[in-house]
């Protein structure tokens, strides 16, 4: 698989984004202090966002 260093980047700002969202102490490197529950918590809130931005593009006739 290609490496896409925009694409990485920007799912990474998305992820320090949500865990800033739900009050997760996620930081830069190892995060092991984290219980399963929150990091989950992050992971989840991302797919489900990514999701409804997906049906609503596909909604509004919007491309994939």
């Amino acid at each position: 698989m290609a490496y896409n260093k925009q694409a990485t980047d920007a799912l990474n700002k998305f992820k320090y984004e949500i865990a800033n969202e739900l009050n997760v102490n996620l930081k830069q490197g190892y995060n092991g202090d984290l219980t399963s529950a929150q990091a989950g918590s992050v992971g989840g809130e991302m797919v489900k966002r990514m999701i409804e931005k997906q049906e609503q593009s596909m909604s509004s006739g919007g491309s994939y």
